[in-house]
């Protein structure tokens, strides 16, 4: 199991995500549950549902699950660098991303299919991961981050997120 990061582990922002993840909980069976969870929750929905925004100017919950895939991508790829060696990443702007995509053109089941398939590939890098590399870390962003926390940021973002839409969007 992986132990929960000590805050000198992570940068700053990434608190919330980390604490996110529910004492004592195993990260990996976490984001195994949660990624069927989250899967049935977007692949069920009606393409008029995922075309709701709760707000003008906020995202649909297409660009929602998008922005997810794109930051669960970038999160296991610092952590695969991290793992094998010290280095330093450039941060990414999460609006840009989603800008620079027409996430709203594709399916709702689609966006689906992708996200399940990224958590798969995620999972199977961080379940690869020794003690030793799980100790490595890396700069991101400007902050240096080890990979055990990434691990942690991963879950917590997706937490983060399913909260906003149980509270706003559904």
């Amino acid at each position: 199991m992986i132990s929960k990061p000590n805050s000198d582990e992570y940068p700053p922002y990434a608190a919330g995500y980390v604490n996110a993840v529910p004492e004592g909980a195993d990260v990996l069976q976490l984001l195994a549950d949660n990624q069927a969870f989250t899967y049935n929750l977007f692949h069920n929905m009606s393409e008029e549902q995922a075309m709701h925004a709760y707000a003008d100017g906020k995202w649909t919950l297409k660009e929602v699950l998008g922005h997810m895939i794109d930051t669960e991508r970038v999160f296991s790829f610092r952590a695969f660098v991290f793992s094998r060696e010290d280095i330093s990443l450039p941060g990414f702007d999460q609006e840009t991303y989603v800008n620079s995509t027409d996430f709203n053109s594709r399916t709702m089941q689609s966006l689906a299919e992708e996200f399940r398939a990224v958590r798969q590939a995620t999972l199977y890098l961080y379940r690869s991961f020794s003690a030793e590399q799980l100790g490595h870390s890396g700069v991101a962003s400007g902050a240096v981050v080890k990979v055990a926390a990434l691990v942690y940021i991963t879950a917590g973002h997706e937490i983060y997120h399913l909260n906003i839409i149980k509270h706003r969007y559904l």
